[in-house]
């Protein structure tokens, strides 16, 4: 199964998520592959944000290999599920689908944890330290979510 993490500049929430799975489903025995993307091109080719780095080095997860990179329509074809950190980037997200079969694979994360009270993941990017710790427990309780998800379906 490959798997994408989406945000609005794939440098703080879904490398997040991308660097949580990841780590999650090593050692399992899940053949997951893992990748994040943003619809903006607004960090292409940067490492993630410093603090994304630093709050998931202090969960023991590196994330300071991956690089910023853009969605495409492509990302479509290349990846079974499709994860948008928030509503307006899965807009952005399922006005690139090239067709609606393609679009169901496109969803919120949020929608793997119902019973969370928020439906979406706030970009940590202009806040302080405490925002991307947040960012991490949501993440991680969807990364969560969606490994038992997928463990149910094998």
């Amino acid at each position: 199964m490959k798997v994408l993490m989406v945000c609005l500049g794939n440098i703080c929430r879904s490398p997040m998520a991308e660097g949580i799975l990841r780590n999650k489903v090593q050692g399992l025995g899940l053949e997951v592959v893992t990748d994040s993307a943003g619809t903006s091109e607004y960090h292409v080719g940067e490492p993630p944000d410093r603090r994304a780095i630093a709050t998931m080095a202090g969960h023991g997860i590196d994330i300071s290999d991956l690089r910023a990179r853009r969605f495409t329509s492509a990302d479509f074809q290349r990846f079974d599920q499709l994860f948008a950190m928030d509503a307006d980037n899965l807009r952005d997200m399922l006005r690139m689908a090239p067709d609606p079969a393609a679009a169901r694979k496109a969803r919120s994360i949020l929608d793997l944890v119902p019973e969370h009270p928020m439906r979406s993941v706030p970009d940590p990017y202009h806040g302080g330290e405490e925002g991307f710790e947040e960012v991490y427990r949501m993440l991680d309780q969807a990364c969560d979510a969606f490994i038992k998800q997928i463990r149910g379906s094998n």
